[in-house]
């Protein structure tokens, strides 16, 4: 056996906390893939876990997504062989060298699609298929709202919407981020970092008004967290759905 690098989180806290180590190259089991990593993906539940806001015993290898070069398979495992390229989501202990996963997790990555692009876009792109489809199903004449549009799930629920017939008001950071927002069409863009709290709920408000929306927006996707948080309740049409998907500017307090 030949020892492979991996990223630990030796305990919860800080980015501190994170230590390369070697460790024994694993093999893989029946029904599993083993998979030379070329590029993981970095969430904000790898952060979570890291600091214990989700629960995970330590030591353990982070990372929940990647893609990379089958090397070798197990007994069982019959449509992968070695040298495929796969992607994966969902899976804690991506950020090693060489990885053990389930063979039903893995997906093969066409021959057009960089690994490190798949790597990046597989669990963001999932989330924003599951809020556009299941959580809301988008539909034409959707008014929906979008926080940290320029972000990575921001930025394809901003695509998703729009090429299901909705219409985005987005928010992001900066003029820079709120450029990228409008590019990917987004119909009105606003800089959270210039209109926060009650100006922040004002400005949505207005940009609902302008798209001949006086009842307010049917959904809000909401992964920034305590910081727009009340904007995005205040945005809401009657009975519309407020989504918050992700705390990135802190958890949400409880309220009534």
């Amino acid at each position: 056996m030949t020892d492979i690098r991996a990223l630990v989180a030796t305990s919860t806290g800080g980015g501190d906390v994170l230590a390369v180590e070697s460790r024994l190259e694993p093999s893989p089991g029946p029904g599993e893939v083993a998979v030379q990593v070329a590029a993981v993906g970095v969430n904000f539940i790898d952060v979570y876990q890291r600091e214990g806001v989700y629960p995970t015993q330590t030591p353990f290898v982070i990372g929940n997504e990647g893609a990379g070069v089958v090397r070798s398979v197990g007994e069982g495992v019959h449509d992968l062989t070695p040298g495929d390229r796969v992607a994966w989501p969902f899976t804690i202990g991506s950020a090693a060298e060489v990885t053990v996963l389930p063979a039903a997790r893995v997906v093969p990555v066409p021959d057009g699609v960089d690994l490190e692009i798949a790597a990046a876009a597989l669990l963001q792109g999932l989330t924003a298929h599951f809020l556009t489809r299941s959580t809301f199903e988008v539909r034409p004449g959707t008014l929906a709202l979008v926080h940290a549009a320029a972000g990575g799930v921001g930025r394809l629920l901003v695509q998703m919407i729009t090429d299901l017939g909705g219409t985005v008001i987005a928010t992001a950071g900066g003029p820079e981020k709120c450029e990228i927002a409008r590019d990917l069409g987004a119909r009105e863009v606003i800089d959270y970092r210039e209109a926060k709290g009650d100006d922040l709920a004002s400005e949505i408000e207005g940009a609902a008004h302008r798209l001949g929306r006086e009842d307010g927006v049917d959904v809000a996707y909401d992964g920034v967290g305590a910081a727009t948080f009340d904007a995005s309740l205040a945005s809401l049409r009657p009975r519309g759905l407020m989504v918050l998907f992700g705390g990135a500017s802190g958890q949400v307090p409880p309220f009534d």
